[in-house]
């Protein structure tokens, strides 16, 4: 007989005020285990007090003892959102002594519906941070984040995301979320939506560095059309590359027309297409 799911990871609260709350993984063993649920740990706010590791290269047992720090307000959700989070980071227990016990939705789970949440607001310093920040607190997953900047100040911020409530495609979801951007942005805030993406979608911006048309001629009729279309587009680009200069470097020339924020744009682009620059003048 194997373990049951509900206890690969056990949470026991603490009673008192003021003392720790014991959390237990009884699972197989992987490198970098200890590290990746320390990492979980510390992400949601929780100080470790101390710990003991078990193992005998195959099967571990691991306890925890946390504090979690008096600024985060914990309920039953959040503790039942650690406890999935740290589940998922154990391996499966078919790579231990060939059993396989785990239920079938850990060991194939359905992959989590995708959301584009399509942000037009003024440029800001900080704003990445706080929008990012934001969506955190909200716990909703980054996929994929698509940044477009015009030359009078204005940012299209086009977050994929995934929400680990799974609660994203009720108005009540939403509504929680643009309140809590509207708080952060205030008045630098044009406008927000929420939609869930096809896989179409999914797929056309995991393998391209710019947003997908169907989704750019969707938005920019909000703004100024002819400005949007100078900022994304323009009929006299050249980019030139040359191999001929160098045995180790590619010499990449890029003519175009000039914005606010073109250069982090190409920088992007190439990091995206896994070049990494050397120079640039």
């Amino acid at each position: 007989m194997g373990i049951l799911h509900d206890d690969i990871v056990v949470v026991r609260q603490s009673e008192n005020e003021g003392e720790p709350t014991v959390i237990t993984v009884n699972c197989p063993d992987k490198t970098g285990l200890g590290c990746d649920l320390c990492r979980i740990l510390l992400f949601f706010g929780l100080t470790i007090v101390r710990g003991d590791v078990s193992t005998d290269g195959k099967w571990c047992y691991i306890v925890f003892w946390v504090v979690p720090k008096p600024s985060i307000r914990w309920d039953a959700s959040k503790w039942e959102l650690l406890k999935r989070r740290l589940v998922e980071a154990c391996p499966s227990c078919s790579s231990a002594y060939g059993i396989s016990y785990y239920c079938s939705e850990l060991l194939s789970p359905n992959p989590p519906d995708v959301f584009l949440l399509k942000l037009f607001c003024y440029n800001r310093k900080g704003l990445l941070h706080d929008l990012t920040t934001v969506l955190c607190n909200l716990e909703l997953n980054i996929k994929k984040v698509k940044v477009s900047t015009t030359p009078d100040g204005t940012v299209m911020n086009l977050f994929f995301v995934t929400d680990t409530r799974e609660l994203l495609h009720t108005k009540k979801r939403q509504e929680e979320t643009y309140e809590a951007l509207e708080d952060v942005m205030q008045a630098a805030m044009m406008s927000c939506n929420i939609e869930r993406v096809g896989p179409e979608i999914a797929a056309c911006c995991k393998a391209s560095p710019s947003p997908p048309s169907a989704i750019i001629d969707d938005i920019f009729p909000l703004r100024d059309v002819q400005v949007a279309s100078k900022c994304i587009t323009s009929n006299n680009i050249s980019v030139i590359m040359d191999n001929s200069l160098s045995p180790a470097h590619t010499l990449v020339q890029i003519v175009c027309q000039d914005y606010k924020g073109l250069l982090y744009d190409i920088m992007r682009t190439l990091k995206d297409y896994n070049i990494q620059e050397d120079k640039h003048s």
